[in-house]
């Protein structure tokens, strides 16, 4: 296990690293001049302009921008916005918040809807099996943005059962009433995808031969659902449940902008028009490390949900 978790680590790092330079990197190549955004138009002598790329680093060659930029990053500095004019690990902290609000609604959304859709589909075969791959099948072909439009204009244009874009809510209960629509336009594609993958981890489980022992013996059939079927299908849920959670993170630009919620998602669409490199770059290296450190969550949950997968991935002798 502690080799396991080291070599692990080791690879996280190794990863982060690489990501960090080719964003850095590539960010940089961009047509553009982010001192253009900075001057708003307004016309500067060559004295201001050779100030402003000076406080920024800016006619620093790469590797020497890339040098100083990972060393504060390994001291915990990101840089500072040049957008907003602060410091942009305090500008992630106060919109992270309500990125992890949503990605946690919707996360809730996906597990419930996605894990009760599929073991539905694989135990009641005919017109519900049907029924929920028609469902599934339209969900995870609807683009986010096309679900949150249309669920605005039924649920806020038409019947008013929740507010629109925007919006000053106070206490959680009215954040998460507000982050309602947004949540599930975020989950929707992802709880489709979730319920076909538990159908046919609960299709093939069904057909395994100790189920039909089982039931041949009398067992009653929501134990052998409980015992035998769902619990074997736990693995490839967990797994793919897992890789879907940090997807949810990364889908959260969309959702944000179109529903004017101000978290990190928004920021980095903001940050990618004005070209603002450093903001950019933090949001990318956090969502790259929240995706891997998922990863080795879940490659350390399958274990105990499954005890015939070792941490390797391979069954277990």
């Amino acid at each position: 296990m502690t080799r396991y978790l080291m070599s692990r680590l080791l690879g996280l790092m190794a990863v982060l690293l690489v990501t960090s330079f080719i964003v850095f990197g590539t960010v940089h190549l961009a047509p553009g001049d982010p001192v253009t955004f900075l001057l708003h138009g307004r016309p500067a002598t060559p004295d201001a302009v050779a100030a402003l790329r000076a406080q920024y680093h800016l006619d620093d060659p790469l590797p020497v921008q890339y040098a100083k930029w990972l060393g504060g990053v390994l001291h915990g500095d990101f840089g500072r916005s040049t957008q907003f004019h602060q410091d942009v690990g305090s500008l992630i902290s106060s919109r992270l918040p309500g990125t992890a609000l949503l990605v946690g609604y919707a996360a809730l959304l996906v597990a419930v809807l996605g894990v009760a859709g599929g073991i539905m589909a694989a135990l009641r075969p005919g017109a519900v099996d049907r029924t929920v791959l028609l469902g599934t099948g339209v969900a995870t072909a609807t683009p986010s943005f096309v679900s949150a439009i249309a669920l605005v204009s039924l649920f806020s244009v038409q019947l008013g059962w929740f507010p629109g874009p925007g919006g000053s809510p106070e206490g959680l209960g009215d954040r998460l009433y507000h982050l309602t629509l947004p949540a599930f336009a975020l989950a929707i594609t992802f709880a489709g995808l979730l319920a076909r993958v538990t159908r046919s981890a609960m299709l093939d489980e069904l057909g395994r031969e100790h189920v039909e022992v089982a039931r041949a013996r009398g067992v009653a059939r929501s134990a052998v659902v409980r015992r035998h079927v769902l619990r074997n299908a736990l693995g490839p849920i967990v797994t793919v449940g897992g890789t879907m959670l940090a997807g949810l993170l990364i889908s959260t630009s969309i959702v944000e902008t179109a529903f004017n919620v101000s978290g990190i998602g928004s920021l980095l669409v903001q940050s990618v028009t004005a070209k603002d490199f450093a903001v950019v770059q933090a949001i990318t290296l956090l969502s790259v490390a929240a995706f891997v450190v998922v990863n080795l969550i879940v490659d350390l949950l399958v274990p105990l949900v499954d005890p015939r997968l070792s941490l390797y991935g391979e069954a277990s002798r």
